[in-house]
């Protein structure tokens, strides 16, 4: 009975040891506030806006990579998705992207301001803004607009998770935020 004893309280100590030095290291390893759960099913938002789109940024994170789409007018209508391929609105011609997976995205914003003049002329289309060395994102390029709508194609390392929503500001403006995950 002793030796049972014996060998009980062995194994339960070492349970009890084996514990903390499973724990630690999965603790350790996660970054603070990437416990953040997305998903990567299409998001989208109603609002009417006659706003324009005005620029495109993208930013880095601890957890995730950012676009950003500043708006001139309030809060906009917007879509995004993970689709097989990007297409050119009202051509159809195919959009390159770099990446395993690709996000398209529709604002709904008008493309001429009050004027009439063109709202949004990036420099290079393919190109809106520098993601070289992002961990997440790998091109963002404009993809045209029809009838009220810019679309958007982002290239992505793969198909990862994502969240999007929108900000107030700056001035009277808005901006429709994308975030995407650096892993599931």
């Amino acid at each position: 009975m002793k030796l049972f004893h014996s060998i009980r309280t062995t194994i339960a100590v070492l349970a009890v040891a084996a514990v903390p030095v499973v724990a630690v290291p999965a603790s350790a390893s996660a970054a603070p506030g990437c416990q953040e759960i997305w998903g990567s099913l299409p998001e989208a938002n109603n609002r009417v806006s006659a706003g324009t789109l005005a620029t495109v940024r993208a930013g880095r994170h601890t957890c995730f990579d950012r676009v950003v789409f500043d708006v001139t007018g309030a809060e906009t209508t917007y879509s995004a998705r993970y689709v097989p391929d990007v297409y050119r609105a009202g051509a159809g011609h195919l959009v390159p992207l770099r990446g395993g997976a690709k996000l398209e995205i529709m604002l709904g914003v008008n493309a001429f301001d009050d004027d009439g003049n063109w709202a949004f002329q990036p420099p290079n289309e393919s190109e809106l803004a520098n993601v070289a060395g992002f961990r997440t994102l790998r091109q963002i390029a404009y993809a045209g607009d029809t009838e009220g709508a810019a679309w958007v194609g982002i290239g992505v390392r793969a198909r990862l998770p994502f969240r999007v929503f929108t900000l107030d500001g700056p001035g009277s403006g808005s901006r429709v935020v994308i975030d995407i995950a650096h892993r599931w």
